[in-house]
Parts: structure tokens; sequence; C-alpha cells
């Protein structure tokens, strides 16, 4: 099936908020009262339609919950302003989402934080972003889907030549190929520390040797392969998220990729080798569950988490460990591409049944354990989804292109008048 990434809660968008909806009652201040006689000056007016300086407010707050850097006054702005226009479009081409379908989207956007959309609008509303701005971010997102697959699915299209070529031209797909790595997880978890890691990127991208890398990694880094100068032992490198894994291909040994966007951090990789004859069929999903311990990674949640693993041997004893509290327990079968980031680091290291207590997210120290890698039931042959994936990317990437034209020129000829 045909999944359109230019819509505008795209999957890493959306991800966003699985990084930062745990921190949402610690890094934002309690929202200021707005004055009531400002409430609905207008910030803007595109055509017809009005955007009020409080959307503008509320549109900056949710932009900043989902970790969004610079302006975001001013990206609030001009995101609304193209919305405006595509609700415009919208309506020329007679579309519009029931209100199913918005929550149908709230829910699916509320699922990749692991909530239910209830959940969210509560957490949103503590941090003073009220239900609507959620809503009508929603609300945006779908109806411009639906303008992009009206306008273009249907005459846009790749041929077999396209596919054969990019094929051809893809880079190593990691099968049969294992690395030697090194880590640097640098927290990011505040305004303080995004700006002491983004400091140091260019200090650590210049690296190129081993022994300069572990002593940054003993410097910087707060994972535990800290004490090890970073070492990770060999893996393959089709258990790496794929595009840490495509830009690790880049690489020769002794350079730096990253920094790569995890939960509450940004992560560096050195390449120290590179070795064909590894397992030889990449995993297609993965199946991985998370214990949840309350609270952060202090001596006595790692004491309990260390009960918990001496407890299981395989992830089905999990489920007797939280029978007390089953909301604890979140068991996760997806396509790799799909597992958040930090995650999938942490997965990419582990055998079937090993555990890791690195991670903390949404307030939680994290007990995860690798169940197994899988190719998913009644699968197709290797060709056939290597060749159907290769295909929805470039229809995407065309339709994301198409999406970017349009939206200019849609721009282009609207009346947009700003207040001053």
């Amino acid at each position: 099936m045909l999944v359109v990434t230019c819509l505008a809660f795209s999957r890493a968008l959306i991800a966003r908020l699985a990084l930062c909806v745990g921190l949402l009652m610690v890094l934002l201040p309690s929202p200021a009262p707005v004055q009531a006689q400002n409430l609905f000056a207008p910030a803007a007016r595109v055509n017809d339609r009005v955007i009020t300086r409080y959307e503008v407010r509320q549109r900056a707050r949710f932009l900043k919950i989902l970790g969004a850097k610079g302006d975001l006054q001013k990206q609030a702005l001009d995101r609304l302003i193209e919305e405006r226009v595509q609700f415009d479009a919208a309506a020329g081409l007679g579309l519009s989402v029931t209100e199913a379908g918005i929550q149908a989207g709230m829910e699916e956007f509320a699922k990749r934080a692991n909530m239910d959309a209830n959940k969210l609008i509560g957490a949103l509303g503590r941090a003073g972003v009220e239900k609507e701005t959620f809503r009508d971010f929603v609300e945006a997102g779908l109806l411009w889907r639906e303008v992009i697959r009206t306008k273009f699915a249907q005459s846009t299209t790749i041929s077999s030549f396209e596919i054969d070529r990019a094929l051809q031209q893809a880079p190593p797909s990691g099968k049969g190929v294992r690395v030697l790595l090194s880590e640097i997880i640098m927290p990011a978890n505040n305004a303080a520390a995004k700006k002491r890691a983004d400091a140091r990127t260019p200090e650590i991208l210049a690296i190129n040797s081993v022994a300069a890398f572990a002593t940054a990694a003993g410097k910087y880094s707060s994972a535990a392969s800290r004490g090890r100068g970073g070492r990770i032992d060999w893996l393959p490198l089709s258990n790496l998220p794929g595009d840490i894994g495509s830009k690790i291909l880049t690489l020769k040994p002794g350079q730096v990729a990253g920094p790569f966007p995890v939960t509450n951090a940004v992560a560096f990789f050195q390449l120290r080798q590179i070795e064909e004859g590894g397992p030889g069929a990449a995993a297609k999903a993965v199946d991985y569950a998370q214990y949840l311990i309350p609270g952060q990674r202090t001596e006595s949640n790692l004491k309990e988490a260390l009960k918990v693993a001496g407890r299981v041997d395989t992830c089905d004893d999990l489920y007797a460990v939280a029978r007390k509290e089953p909301q604890r327990l979140v068991r996760v079968l997806q396509p790799v591409a799909a597992v958040p980031g930090d995650i999938a680091i942490e997965l990419a290291k582990l055998d079937p049944n090993e555990i890791s207590t690195a991670l903390v997210r949404g307030g939680n120290l994290v007990v995860l354990m690798l169940c197994q890698r899988t190719r998913m039931q009644n699968q197709e042959a290797d060709d056939g989804p290597d060749r159907k994936a290769t295909e929805n990317r470039l229809l995407n990437q065309r339709l994301s292109g198409e999406a970017a034209a349009y939206l200019a020129e849609l721009k282009a000829n609207a009346s947009i008048a700003m207040a001053r």
C-alpha cells in the first residue's frame, strides 16, 4: 500500500513526540496567561482565512514539544500560513476529513508515544497546548495528504527501468556484513544540554583515530560503554536503523558519523572495522519487550531492573513479572525501519533474550529485551518485497517533490497579508 510521506505529520515528526512527550512537565514552563483583548488579534490573513496570534503561540508551543529548534514563532506562523493555503486547495477539490477520520489520525499520532489520544491531549493540556491545536494539526495533515493523492497519485508512476536502476544503485543492504563500532551518546534532554551537544559536534566529527574517539567517549558519552571508550562488540550491520546503517557503509575505518537524534540525546558512531561474513539475511522485523520502571536511572531502579532480569529467560517470562501491573509491559512487533532510533540502537547490540537497561524513556527506566528478529508471517519472497519497497520509496519521493512544488505554487498565488 502506498504511504505518502509528504503529509504534514510524517512518521519522523510523529516519532519526535515519542522522544519529547515525557519531558512535558519538566522542560516547559507553565503557560503564561493570554490577554483577553489580544486573544483573537490577527497575525496574518491568507486569502479569506485569518490566523490569530493565539494560534501562533499555541503552534509554537506544540513545535517546542516536538523538539523543533530556532525561531518557533516564525516557524509556527509559516506553517499556519501553509495550512491555510492547503485548506483552500482541499476546499477547491471538494475534499474534507470526517470527525471519525480526524479522531483516527489523533489516535495514530498518540500511539507513536505509547498513549491513546485522550492521554496525549491531557499531557499537552498540562503543557498549555489546547486540544484544538492538536486537532487542527492532524486535520491539516490528513487533508493535505488527500490533496496530493487526488492531484498526483494516479498520474505519477514509476517504471520498471527506474526500479531496476534504483536497485542497482542502492548501497549494499548490509546482508552478510558486520561492523565494529564505537559510540558516543550525548545528553540533549534540555536546552542547555542540546547547546553543549551542538558545540561539541564539530570536535567529535573531526576525530579520525580510535584513541581520540575513546577519549571523547570517556568525557562526553552518557552510555554504559563510556567506561570502555565507547567500544561496541561486532554486530550485523542489518541490526542498525536504516539511516545509521546506510551512513556507516559510507565510512572508512576511523571516520565518525552523526549526530543521530535519539530519545533525550544525540548519537555518534565511529567505524573501527567492517567485514563480510555476518548473518546472511537481514531481519525484516523485530519482536521486543519493554518493562517500564517509573523514574530515572537511579541506584534503586537499577536494582529493580536487575531483579527483573534475574527472573526472566525469555520475553514471555515478563508477563508473569508484570502480572499485577500489566501497564508496565509493552511488547511490540515492528518492521525494523519503524523501531524508534534509541531502541533500535540498543536492540542492535543484543542477541535474542538478552536485556539492556541503558534507556530512560518517558520518565521510565526501560528494561529492554530482544525477543527475536523475524521475517514476519506470510512474507513474500525476498525479491518481491524489496522491489515493491523500492517502488514505493521512489513514488513517495516523487510525490513529495510534487507536493513541495504545488505548495510553493499555491503560496505564490495566494493573497497573504501580515499584521503589523
